[in-house]
């Protein structure tokens, strides 16, 4: 944990979210040497913050233990040149022990995920929010998705609640979010509230949410393609649109009609690309599967087609085109959810 509050640290960020996949080792066990490969090589490879632990990460199938060990090495590893932010969920007592698990293994904040299963109404989930964010001095930020979808009256109270820093949408609905963020900036005008694009591969939506004053995002990507990840994120900042464009005809539309083929692909389809990129970080556990064969082939043509997305735009030429370094992995050219919480969007 470092002394800087989490969301001044998130406030003006240079480079994209990071989610890391948790490995495991042939024999399904947690693989700490892989993971703390992973992280850091996304810490030095450009990412302004790690998310531990949570859709990406596969948070629904960890034990505490394994959340333990997995938080305290992201933490070891980033040493705190970013911050780290671990996932807490199911329902309220045990979202609260997850935090304090994450607190005690050095986490600077928590990303609340949705209760587990029941659907709740608005009071209840104020209540469930409330009670997490007071439980631990961890700075929390809200996943709105699935079962946890909120008003605008709603955010206004929690961005009333120490503890609560910020909202990441899950739900998509860019009217709600233009409705909630003008109600938190009507009621709450002194209130630094963040906003982020939680959407699964985020970049795809990047400029509608960049419309309404959203600019932080969860990037999947960043964990087997980095170099995209990168270009992307500088376009996208600097309103260089037009490598934008070149990068979501290139690459992101035909990664997200591929995600679209398999259920629970925002989890394992990104775990196969770090797989491509060389890292092995097993496979996902159930309930999750694996991609079909001909997914992940289908895979690598994509990465490689988004490869030469940045040699031949400005996104190569100018330098953000990054290296062929990897946040645990990417593909050559060579190279053949709890139940309310993965499915969809997993980051």
């Amino acid at each position: 944990m470092t002394s800087a509050p989490l969301a001044a640290r998130l406030t003006h960020v240079a480079g994209p979210l990071f989610f890391p996949v948790t490995p495991y080792g042939p024999d399904g066990a947690l693989d700490l040497d892989a993971y703390r490969a992973h992280v850091g090589e996304g810490v030095a490879g450009g990412a302004a913050a790690v998310f531990a632990c949570c859709g990406t990460g596969e948070f629904h199938a960890l034990t505490p233990e394994e959340f333990r060990a997995c938080v305290a090495v992201a933490v070891e590893e980033t040493a705190g040149r970013v911050p780290v932010v671990a996932g807490a969920g199911y329902g309220t007592a045990l979202a609260v022990q997850y935090a304090g698990i994450a607190e005690e293994a050095g986490a600077d904040g928590l990303l609340a995920m949705p209760p587990y299963l029941v659907v709740a109404d608005q009071e209840g989930l104020l209540r469930h929010y409330t009670a997490l964010a007071g439980a631990t001095s961890l700075e929390t930020i809200v996943y709105q998705r699935d079962n946890a979808v909120f008003t605008p009256e709603t955010v206004v109270e929690l961005a009333r609640v120490d503890g609560i820093v910020g909202l990441k949408d899950g739900y998509g609905d860019l009217e709600l979010m233009q409705r909630i963020i003008s109600a938190v900036r009507t009621e709450e005008p002194d209130r630094d509230f963040l906003y982020f694009n939680g959407l699964p591969t985020a970049e795809l939506t990047g400029l509608a949410y960049r419309g309404i004053g959203v600019t932080l995002y969860s990037s999947a990507v960043f964990c087997f393609v980095p170099e995209i990840a990168l270009a992307f994120h500088r376009a996208l900042s600097t309103g260089d649109d037009a490598t934008v464009n070149r990068l979501l005809d290139g690459f992101y539309r035909p990664l997200v009609e591929l995600r679209g083929k398999g259920r629970g692909y925002a989890v394992s389809l990104v775990k196969a690309g770090v797989r491509l990129g060389g890292l092995e970080v097993g496979e996902v556990r159930p309930p999750l599967s694996e991609p079909q064969p001909a997914h992940i082939k289908e895979l690598a043509e994509i990465i490689e087609r988004g490869r030469a997305v940045l040699r031949s735009g400005d996104a190569g030429e100018d330098g953000s085109g990054g290296t062929d370094g990897h946040a645990g992995g990417s593909a050559g050219p060579d190279d053949a959810g709890t139940g309310t919480g993965t499915e969809g969007g997993a980051a």
